[in-house]
């Protein structure tokens, strides 16, 4: 079946969709994102990431040019037509394309922001549960974490780093601790407690992260915000990460020691049940 997606109000074939060479998320990267999980054929935490979308377009001087209403719509009609039980809905705005590439904003009054979404199909999303290999690697990015941008060039590098390295991902290190994954919150739990670094525009504002903290919370788990080191997680009982597309994953190895048991771990193993039985009452 030929994928349909979503551009600029119209409804597309995935092999007749277009954008400009002159897009300025092509260009410069001036673009945000989010990502919707599906399960059941329903949206997982949509007025979450529409809120965080709007933070996002704000944070840029961005136009927001279409209301949640809309993007809600767009994300069911998305689902039905391209008969997703499972999966992701991708969603990115871009500051749009001008008559040429410059530096310098165009002026919104006449060029207007992009707007793309499309589908992933992912059988089997919510049943697994991949043990994950970590590597440290030096967090260089830009300052500005906490906006969901397209700026994804080191997060991808990093995936390869590790991917060259025999693990399965990155945990970024800055000034000695960690900041996060290179598209997941990172946590560690050491004696009953789970321990993450705070919300700051050093990470990326989790909506997966704030409802697992919430959860945990409400099950009388003990959460501590605050930095952690790689050599405290490789001494922790467990380590996991969290993110839309993987909800709550555990990490067994860092930088080549294992963590705890090398096993997924109790408290992992609860967040992640609870989330799900959770997020699926009020999925949409």
């Amino acid at each position: 079946m030929t994928r349909t997606v979503y551009v600029n109000g119209e409804y597309l074939p995935e092999n007749a969709a277009t954008v400009s060479i002159f897009d300025r998320g092509f260009l410069f990267a001036d673009a945000v994102y989010e990502v919707t999980s599906v399960l059941g054929g329903k949206l997982i935490d949509f007025d979450g990431h529409a809120v965080r979308l709007q933070r996002s377009l704000t944070e840029l001087g961005m136009e927001n040019p279409i209301s949640k209403e809309e993007l809600r719509e767009v994300h069911r009609e998305l689902v039905r037509v391209n008969e997703i039980d499972e999966g992701l809905v991708y969603l990115q705005i871009s500051r749009g394309a001008d008559s040429d590439r410059d530096f310098v904003f165009p002026d919104p009054e006449k060029v207007k922001p992009t707007v793309v979404l499309f589908t992933q199909n992912k059988p089997g999303l919510a049943a697994t549960v991949k043990p994950v290999k970590v590597i440290s690697v030096d967090d260089i990015r830009w300052g500005r974490r906490d906006i969901k941008t397209v700026q994804l060039l080191f997060p991808s590098m990093g995936k390869m780093m590790a991917k060259a390295a025999g693990a399965d991902d990155a945990w970024l290190v800055e000034d000695g601790f960690v900041t996060e994954g290179t598209s997941n919150n990172a946590y560690i739990v050491k004696g009953g407690k789970i321990i993450t670094r705070a919300l700051s525009n050093d990470i990326l504002h989790g909506i997966t992260r704030a409802a697992v903290l919430r959860f945990a919370r409400e099950a009388q788990m003990e959460v501590e915000e605050r930095s952690f080191t790689i050599a405290e997680a490789q001494e922790a009982d467990e380590a996991f990460f969290t993110s839309a597309s993987a909800f709550v994953m555990p990490v067994v190895e860092v930088d080549g020691v294992q963590v705890g048991t090398g096993e997924p771990g109790p408290i992992m193993a609860r967040l992640r049940e609870i989330y799900l039985e959770e997020s699926l009452k009020k999925a949409e």
